[in-house]
Parts: structure tokens; sequence; C-alpha cells
């Protein structure tokens, strides 16, 4: 059915979150001395630090997410590869499919969190937060991936865990699939096609 494959990188290749929300929790309550637990925090994943840390009322956003990057390397002993996604990857590499990322995480945050996993080999596109002007759920990450890569919206899917990417998606004129073993809210996600596990995606291979 599809010959490009894109993929979002936290809650989706790799679980983030305990990283993410704990780090965010540390730095809100010794710089801001803002108390706030973690299931309220949840709405900062799936989008750029600085526009997280904009909604939460902080003011010196490059020093705050420096902080928060800073905090991350505390927390870099949870972050780990979700069952499945490297076996599934090896496997995409077998066919003659585009693949690659559409991120939140800055190129920095790319190279720290994400690179040393190995798995960005066998994903050659990518697309992070300082590449483009919008960030998702605007269209324009998922639009400048397929201008790079050459692939059609028509033949790609985008496979995300938030609402942030599914609306990405749907205003790319891209099809979305829903990364359940990441998402917080799956029946609140209106995607084409859901997948309980990894090795499920390989279903959806365009045979040529």
């Amino acid at each position: 059915m599809y010959t490009s494959f894109i993929f979002d990188i936290d809650g989706t290749l790799i679980n983030t979150e305990q990283a993410v929300l704990g780090s965010l929790q540390k730095l809100l309550k010794n710089n801001y001395n803002q108390d706030i637990s973690q299931t309220d925090l949840e709405f900062v994943l799936g989008i750029p630090g600085a526009v997280s840390l904009r909604q939460l009322g902080i003011n010196d956003i490059e020093s705050a997410n420096k902080g928060w990057n800073d905090l991350m390397r505390d927390y870099h002993h949870t972050i780990h590869v979700f069952e499945g996604i490297q076996q599934m990857i090896a496997d995409l590499k077998q066919h003659s499919v585009t693949t690659g990322v559409v991120t939140s995480k800055t190129n920095q945050e790319f190279l720290d969190d994400f690179v040393p996993f190995g798995l960005v080999r066998d994903l050659p596109y990518v697309v992070c937060a300082d590449d483009t002007k919008q960030h998702k759920p605007h269209p324009e990450p998922l639009l400048a991936f397929l201008e790079i890569s050459g692939a059609q919206a028509e033949s790609s899917i985008y496979i995300g865990d938030t609402i942030y990417d599914y609306e990405c998606a749907r205003d790319a004129g891209v099809d979305f699939g829903l990364a359940l073993w990441g998402c917080k809210q799956p029946d609140a996600i209106p995607a084409k096609h859901k997948f309980k596990h990894p090795q499920d995606i390989l279903s959806l291979v365009m045979v040529k």
C-alpha cells in the first residue's frame, strides 16, 4: 500500500517519556518553583521543547531549554528502543521503500537521544524541529520530508503516537498510523491504521 514510511521518534521508535517528563518536572521545581505532576505535563510529549515551555509561561526559553536538556542526561538510562522496532526497521530495509523520521527534537537532541541507538543508518531522511519554521501539528515538517526525500504524499504513511502527529499528517495529505505501544490516548486519535506491534507495519509495504 505504501512506498514511504516516515516515523516520529519519541513515543514511536524510542521510549523517552520518563526522561522528558522527569527532567521537565525537575526543571520547573528547581528553577521556577512550579510543582507540577507528570500527568499534567504529558501535553508536552510530541511538540518542541521551546513550544512546551512557552505554554508553561516560561519567558527565558533558550536558557530553560538548555537547562531541560542538561537535566535529561540524568535520565538517559531510562531511554530505550521499543521492543520490535529494530527488527521492523531491518525488515523494511529489505524492501524498496523510503524511510526516515520527522521529529520535534532539535538536531542536537536528535544527536544526543536518538543517534546512539544505531537506528539512524536505516532512516536516511531526517527532519528535526530546527529544520523548519513551523512545527507539528503544522504540516510543514512532513512536507519538508516529502521534498527532500522525493516521496509522494499519496503513497506515504506517517507513524506516530500523538494527536500532533495525526494533525501534521492529515494536513500534509499523508495517511497516519498510530503506534499504540507509545500512545497515551488511542481512542482520541482517528488514525487510518492502528498498530499493536511494530511488526504490524510491514503488512502495509507495497509489493512491487
